[in-house]
């Protein structure tokens, strides 16, 4: 009965071996490559991938590639849906640290955080505190008064549970030794910000890049960035290490792809995202879209998220983060 299955096992991988060459013979011409986001339409990750991939695309002939959003579950689903993709290069997708690593810590999930195929790391975007114009705080410092005077009352927004800007939260609080604050998660930037500027929550902690623009039109502030140093398109805000509160946080987006591309393909691809991320067309668009660049390349970027994977196990030990 082993022999028997052992042989099926043997001429089932004989006859795929051939249907795997030829797809990589003829990749990428049969059909678009599909990159899914996670997130909705219009927040980092989804501009990022929009911005990138054209030029990328330019780089391999034949290659032609549609962008699509599958939200949901502050990025599962659409992980999910490019982990289980089948890996012929025809889907791609992008994610963000250190969201990617949390989810499948705190929830069951369809994908294992380190088995996707990594290209090449884009953005890294810091944590920050966004007020509308007219909030009362106008400091960390008065933000951190009203959380210890109003327990439990100050509301804030994130882009979700396990999110990069829900584990900043938990820093600050923890670091700053404030009560917990009301957490009202978002499936993403871009259907929080608007909520913001209706003065439905306190304030919202997310990176700096997603509403810069607003800040420069004077609809929004910043009360600090949780970076090393400032970023140059707000060198005007003070860092929260400057606060005097010890915390260093932030997103880090970029495009991967499902476990077990062919290798050829993922040279390929890996090749293209290292020659258009130094193209000057897509340095001046990112500059244009407040993009904080940090980029890093294939083996260079799965090595981050590897750390990412480990700081995180060790976080989870001490203080699981799902929703109180």
């Amino acid at each position: 009965m082993n022999g028997r299955r052992h042989m099926l096992a043997g001429s089932a991988a004989l006859l795929a071996a051939p249907r795997l060459a030829g797809a990589q013979a003829t990749w990428p011409a049969e059909r678009p490559v599909e990159v899914i986001i996670p997130f909705p339409a219009g927040g980092g990750v989804d501009v990022m991938a929009r911005i990138i991939m054209p030029l990328v695309a330019s780089q391999i002939p034949g290659m032609r590639s549609i962008v699509t959003n599958r939200s949901g579950a502050a990025g599962q689903i659409g992980l999910e849906a490019i982990f289980n993709a089948a890996p012929d290069g025809y889907t791609l997708g992008a994610t963000t640290l250190p969201a990617h690593n949390a989810i499948p810590m705190e929830r069951p999930a369809r994908f294992k955080a380190m088995d996707f195929t990594f290209f090449a790391n884009v953005v890294g975007d810091a944590n920050c505190f966004y007020v509308r114009a007219d909030s009362p705080f106008r400091s960390v410092a008065d933000l951190v008064a009203a959380a210890r005077a109003r327990p439990g009352q100050l509301t804030y927004g994130t882009t979700g549970v396990g999110s990069d800007d829900h584990l900043f939260m938990l820093n600050f609080e923890q670091t700053a030794d404030v009560p917990p604050m009301v957490h009202i998660p978002f499936p993403g930037a871009a259907p929080l910000i608007p909520q913001l500027l209706g003065g439905h929550m306190d304030f919202a902690a997310i990176n700096v890049g997603d509403a810069l623009a607003m800040k420069r039109e004077g609809r929004l502030r910043i009360l600090a960035q949780a970076a090393e140093t400032p970023w140059e398109e707000a060198a005007d805000v003070p860092t929260f290490r400057e606060e005097g509160i010890d915390v260093v946080n932030g997103a880090e987006r970029g495009l991967i792809g499902p476990p077990g591309l062919p290798g050829a393909i993922t040279a390929r691809l890996t090749a293209a995202f290292a020659v258009a991320l130094r193209d000057t067309d897509f340095l001046r668009e990112a500059r244009r879209q407040f993009m904080p660049l940090h980029i890093l390349i294939g083996a260079d970027y799965r090595a981050m998220a590897q750390r990412t994977e480990d700081q995180l196990q060790v976080l989870w030990q001490r203080r699981p983060w799902r929703e109180r």
